[in-house]
């Protein structure tokens, strides 16, 4: 089994090694992820679309639906859910949270914020261009 962390793993042979690099070059634009759900998948496809067009996300990852279980007003709830995965910076997170809240049907949603300690350069550097260049205008 190869080491998970061994940046020469899976490297074809002319490869040069990933470049790994910490999160985050200037204040505000640290990679975070933010990790929220959706009661159904259309809703969880509108919000990943809204908000990779309006620039406050680079990425949404959603996954396969399953359950959630919580309380809720002293009762024992259960939900399926798809999970979303969404990748952002400091410097758009509450505009991304803001807008999340505007999209989501509960009254309390999911959005939980995780800081990223760094990554492939070259994918750092793609996500921070998604979100710091101006809105898409439809045409």
């Amino acid at each position: 089994m190869s080491d998970p962390i061994d940046s020469s793993a899976g490297q074809g042979r002319d490869q040069a090694p990933a470049e790994l690099r910490l999160a985050g070059h200037e204040p505000g634009d640290e990679a975070v992820l933010v990790l929220s759900n959706a009661p159904d998948a259309l809703l969880a496809k509108r919000i990943a679309h809204v908000l990779i067009e309006e620039r406050l996300a680079a990425c949404v990852h959603l996954g396969a639906a399953g359950l959630s279980m919580y309380m809720w007003h002293d009762t024992l709830e259960g939900a399926e859910e798809i999970p979303l995965l969404v990748k952002t910076t400091r410097g758009r997170l509450q505009a991304l949270a803001d807008r999340l809240r505007q999209l989501h049907p509960y009254e309390v949603p999911e959005i939980l914020v995780v800081p990223v300690l760094g990554g492939l350069a070259s994918y750092m550097d793609w996500m921070r261009e998604q979100v710091a260049a101006p809105p898409r205008h439809k045409e």
